[in-house]
């Protein structure tokens, strides 16, 4: 117990700016809901818990003192498995074609909220399983892992939004999955939009990632 205390005080700027983060959003949202009387983007808040989740496993992985190697493997896929979620809801900025209202701005302002607060959540939580990996591994092992992650995030999301499958489907719908998976695996020029994405938005992510842990590096300074 002690010991969790000890990490929440020392996270507790973490905490109180994601939580910030997270009222500003639903803030955001509630202004829109009023001025339009219209409930349409509230899915937002449910891909938000959904992006929530990836991080509130590593902050637990991070409080354990001491972490079985194999109990880990199966947290990391668990987490793997959801990770996407958080990066997802960039691709939320799509509804704004649909949009009716002339408060565009607002529109835009609400989802850049979610998605900023995402990817947040995106990268808080890679940091925290990196630390985890250099643990158990090697520095050179750690990164490779975080790259590929965040590249496998990026391919998560595309079979989220083009391809409409959620997280909880590789346990309800698994051989479906895991044959589109596979026809894009070992047809890539059948599917090249999904090759294409996969990298140029791991590459967009990755970027982000190196000026986020750049941004904490001149803050500890």
């Amino acid at each position: 117990m002690d010991y969790i205390k000890q990490l929440f005080l020392s996270r507790f700027k973490t905490f109180a700016l994601v939580s910030i983060s997270i009222l500003f959003s639903i803030f955001l949202l509630m202004i829109r809901m009023k001025l339009t009387y219209s409930f349409f983007y509230l899915f937002l808040v449910w891909n938000l818990f959904l992006a929530v989740i990836p991080f509130a496993i590593t902050t637990y992985l991070v409080s354990l003192p001491k972490l079985n190697k194999y109990v880990f493997i199966l947290w990391f896929c668990i987490w793997l498995l959801f990770l996407p979620n958080a990066p997802y809801i960039i691709t939320d900025l799509l509804h704004l074609k649909v949009s009716t209202t002339h408060l565009l701005w607002l529109d835009i302002l609400v989802i850049m909220a979610f998605a900023l607060t995402g990817i947040m959540l995106f990268y808080l939580s890679i940091n925290d399983m990196k630390t985890m990996l250099l643990n158990l591994t090697s520095k050179k092992k750690a990164n490779y892992i975080s790259s590929t992650t965040i590249f496998l995030s990026g391919f998560g999301v595309y079979l989220g939004r083009f391809l409409r499958y959620n997280s909880w489907e590789i346990i309800s719908n698994p051989k479906v999955l895991f044959i589109d998976i596979l026809n894009i695996a070992v047809q890539p020029f059948d599917h090249q939009e999904a090759w294409l994405f996969t990298i140029l938005f791991g590459l967009f992510l990755t970027l982000g990632y190196c000026i986020f842990n750049q941004t904490i590096k001149q803050d500890t300074i």
